[in-house]
């Protein structure tokens, strides 16, 4: 071998170790500095509660500050854009929704690339779904929804999130299980449509448990199904709409080009958090299932959802914008 090959060998080989020492000095230092969580949904909402509640006990066990930063907006595309362009250190993190994906299998022109630009730092779990109407509206099934839907062709309205989002695309899903036609009327929060549809201005909703727990317990909403077993007496999808089942979930992601170590350690330290008692009680509350997975699990999940969501937008007929 000539002595210009072994020294390109050399100087590669200096390089990847560099690299490696380089990101392993920066997971030993981490973190030094407060850390940000984006989410794309507004206070009150199911991923602002899960943000809330791990931020803080990352903040307690590494004795930093760790700050949520609400940026909803364009079904959340506004938030994942802020770490799509953050620099790749780990102290920004995307609290991600399924809107992640389903804008991937929906939307032609992201301002960013969901597979080159984000990294897995780990998935934390699926929130349960309620679809919810008002009390004022006398409906108290599935069955009687369908029913008062199907008396009112052309005049029944939804409550929902921007299209694109996970509200939006869970609702569209129901309905075309349910077999119901309705109107969808686009929020910029899960909280706004619930109230919209508790003061029955909108005939019916769908979101996550968690935002719309207080206002079953307040009985300004009536839960007409969940879409996985939790709140009692309340119908499951499986039992009552076939075909209705949990896709996507919420995980934490950051820039690509953030070192592994980094990545590990975060995923590493969610996942105790996760398996808290205190943690596991609020969250078995709401029904929300915990699925911790490694950064590379999380990669590889990321990309099979995209490939889910792009198969039932094209089953159900929505239009890819």
């Amino acid at each position: 071998m000539s002595n210009s090959r072994w020294i390109a060998l050399a100087m590669a080989g200096s390089a990847l170790a560099a690299g490696h020492t380089v990101g392993a000095v920066a997971a030993e230092r981490y973190p030094s500095k407060p850390i940000r969580i984006i989410i794309g949904s507004t206070a009150g909402s199911s991923p602002d509660v899960l943000a809330r509640l791990i931020g803080n006990k990352l903040s307690e066990s590494w004795k930093q500050p760790v700050v949520v930063d609400n940026r909803p907006g364009a079904g959340g595309m506004l938030a994942y854009n802020t770490v799509a362009k953050s620099a790749p250190d780990g102290y920004t993190l995307s609290l991600a929704a399924p809107g992640l994906a389903i804008h991937a299998a929906m939307t032609r022109n992201l301002p960013y690339d969901t597979l080159r630009d984000f990294a897995g730092v780990t998935e934390i779990g699926y929130s349960n779904v309620v679809v919810v109407v008002g009390p004022g509206l006398g409906v108290k099934s599935v069955k009687e929804l369908v029913e008062f839907a199907n008396a009112r062709p052309g005049k029944v309205l939804n409550a929902t999130g921007v299209p694109g989002g996970a509200d939006y695309l869970t609702a569209e899903r129901f309905k075309y299980f349910a077999g119901i036609k309705s109107k969808p009327v686009s929020f910029k929060g899960s909280i706004e449509a619930l109230l919209e549809a508790s003061a029955g201005r909108t005939h019916f909703s769908s979101t996550g448990l968690t935002a719309a727990m207080p206002l079953i317990q307040d009985g300004k909403l009536i839960p007409l199904v969940q879409l996985v077993p939790g709140l009692p007496k309340v119908p499951a999808a499986a039992d009552v709409v076939p075909g209705w089942k949990p896709m996507g979930a919420q995980a934490f992601l950051v820039r690509s080009g953030t070192p592994m170590e980094i990545r590990q350690t975060l995923s590493r330290e969610v996942g105790r958090i996760l398996a808290m008692r205190d943690v596991r009680e609020r969250l078995a509350a709401v029904a929300f299932q915990i699925t911790p997975r490694t950064p590379e699990e999380h990669d590889k999940k990321l990309r099979a959802d995209i490939a889910a969501f792009s198969a039932i937008v094209k089953e159900i007929g929505l239009q890819v914008n």
